[in-house]
């Protein structure tokens, strides 16, 4: 069985899920051109197609805390980023999933794309998505919100 490639912080987990409030069916792209291509974008599926010179790393599984609410209880859900700490990964969190994430209720996945050029450098990594405050350039949906998504890595182990 291949090594899990991509996984989520919880601050991560809830912004991707206030997000998708706003913008339906999310996915990331990370292309590694210079300054913010080098950074993980969201957009909403569709919005960028990718082809053979993008590479799948995984689908990230997100806890879906919004998904029985009434549509005009989802017009009240604040975009103002997530609560509690950011920037705080978590240790080898489970299949994509963020590290506490309550996966037994609703869940959503957000594909995880990469440019296969970008791939060759991140090939021997473990990828956590997570958010910082501070607001990112370009077309990524988290931009408006005052704080940016980043990726964490370490090395794969020998076993992975």
């Amino acid at each position: 069985m291949p090594a899990e490639r991509v996984a989520l912080t919880p601050a991560a987990a809830e912004l991707l899920a206030r997000l998708r409030v706003q913008y339906g069916e999310l996915m990331f792209h990370q292309s590694g051109g210079c300054c913010d291509g080098s950074s993980p974008m969201c957009y909403p599926q569709g919005e960028l197609i990718t082809s053979e010179a993008d590479v799948h790393l995984g689908d990230l599984v997100v806890a879906d805390p919004f998904s029985e609410l009434a549509e005009a209880e989802l017009a009240d859900v604040a975009l103002t980023g997530p609560s509690g700490p950011l920037g705080v990964a978590g240790d080898d969190p489970p299949a994509g999933a963020a590290p506490g994430a309550d996966l037994d209720g609703a869940t959503f996945t957000v594909p995880f794309w990469m440019s296969r050029g970008q791939f060759e450098y991140w090939s021997h990594t473990h990828l956590t998505v997570d958010v910082v405050p501070g607001r990112g350039s370009g077309f990524s949906v988290e931009a408006p919100e005052g704080v940016r998504f980043i990726i964490r890595s370490r090395l794969f182990s020998d076993e992975e």
